[in-house]
């Protein structure tokens, strides 16, 4: 009895640390997150209802920038990296995470939304590349831009896009 005991807990535990298990790592074409402390630089975007200042970044390839989010708005918002196909993806998802009463109009409500259907992972807002910034408080991402590419930095919230909060950021050589 104590054998198949220690067979069955060391089977177990050797299931749990299996890498199957692992969700698999997300990467990004055009660079990674990075320590702030790795930063060249520091970039501060405002943002404000349906407005991110300044519109447009430019960054030079290899370099590490730190961005410093402060939400002068009423509402919750989003600084997410990509390109405009990333956020279409995105934006998908945050509608859902709204619909399922998860995502407010000024935050993010605590909730069991690992079971909720259609998302083909659990519903969370985790990504590297994207940072919620709630009314009145200040957050930081930090990244290191890896090539020369045009991308996006917008708030996928539903409808804060389509009402003009996307900006560009170029990556030159």
């Amino acid at each position: 009895m104590f054998l198949r005991k220690s067979v069955l807990l060391a089977s177990c535990l050797l299931a749990l640390g299996s890498p199957v298990w692992a969700a698999p790592e997300v990467t990004y074409d055009f660079g990674q997150p990075a320590p702030a402390a790795k930063a060249t630089r520091s970039v501060e975007v405002v943002m404000a209802d349906m407005t991110f200042t300044p519109k447009s970044i430019e960054i030079k390839a290899g370099e590490t920038v730190r961005i410093v989010l402060v939400n002068k708005g009423q509402l919750l918002h989003e600084f997410n990296l990509g390109d405009a196909a990333m956020h279409a993806r995105h934006q998908q998802e945050m509608l859902q995470m709204q619909q399922s009463g998860m995502l407010t109009p000024t935050g993010m409500k605590a909730m069991d939304h690992g079971a909720m259907a259609g998302m083909g992972h659990a519903m969370q807002h985790d990504d590297p590349n994207s940072v919620l910034v709630a009314p009145g408080k200040t957050a930081e991402l930090t990244w290191t831009f890896s090539k020369a590419t045009r991308l996006e930095f917008a708030c996928n919230i539903p409808g804060h896009y389509q009402a003009g909060m996307v900006g560009k950021l170029t990556v030159s050589q």
